[in-house]
């Protein structure tokens, strides 16, 4: 195993990309839609039609960038690019509890760096407009609507790590893939509710990059996508290990 030097620089970089391209094309999708018309209230602020279409789109930039993550770092880190994942596997004795801080750390880092480059490179409109991707429950959702929105999502997401990249038993090779796809599907539902975070470092970063771009101010929020991912990832990586553990004659 490499050290946690490089391990966490694996994190950083996993996690920039994860950002640089997930919420880089949820800014870019905003910034299209300027002006346009969407047909009915709750499509308000995404996408020229303000339909699935353009949240599938997000969904998969997320994806692939997960993807290519995990197969180019996760012999290095695990590829966690996600403080709920790691405190997830933590909570089932999965992660050594010294790793835990400089992980995360570097999942922060990585998210914040990527909006702030991603600001400079695309312009004021990407802060102005587009926010940096920053996520924030959509009009008629309540707050604990949202974390329980969050939970769930996060859920499902660690139950796919648990089963086809923490179980040995689980086929090779297929770890990138799975994972990818959960995390567009999840996009794909509940992004016209939460934005879909999934994960506080994914939320994180935007949310620093406007502050210190000047753009909107969204901490109030912040709450939601760390409780609720967390509680998701520990709750998921708790039933899986439960679900899977031998009984004891």
């Amino acid at each position: 195993m490499a050290n946690i030097t490089k391990r966490c620089l694996a994190e950083f970089i996993g996690t920039f990309f994860l950002v640089f391209m997930g919420a880089g094309a949820a800014t870019i999708t905003f910034m299209i839609a300027k002006g346009t018309t969407t047909p009915n209230a709750f499509n308000i602020g995404i996408g020229a039609l303000g339909g699935l279409g353009d949240w599938l789109a997000i969904g998969m930039a997320f994806g692939l960038a997960i993807m290519a993550a995990i197969y180019a770092l996760g012999n290095i880190s695990g590829c966690h690019i996600n403080p709920a994942v790691t405190i997830g596997l933590w909570s089932v004795k999965k992660f050594p509890t010294r790793d835990v801080i400089p992980y995360i750390i570097s999942q922060l880092a990585g998210a914040s760096v990527a909006s702030l480059l991603f600001a400079i490179i695309v312009g004021t409109g990407a802060v102005t407009i587009g926010a940096l991707g920053a996520t924030a429950p959509f009009p008629g959702i309540g707050y604990v609507q949202a974390i329980v929105a969050e939970i769930i999502g996060t859920f499902l997401l660690m139950l796919a790590i648990m089963g086809v990249a923490v179980d040995r038993r689980a086929p090779s090779g297929f770890a990138g893939l799975i994972i990818g796809l959960t995390v567009a599907g999840v996009i794909t539902t509940l992004g016209n509710i939460t934005g879909a975070s999934i994960n506080p470092a994914r939320t994180f970063g935007p949310y620093l990059g406007d502050t210190i771009m000047h753009g909107q101010n969204f901490w109030m929020y912040m709450p939601i996508y760390i409780i609720g991912p967390i509680l998701g990832a520990i709750l998921a990586a708790m039933a899986y290990t439960y679900m899977t553990s031998e009984e004891k004659s």
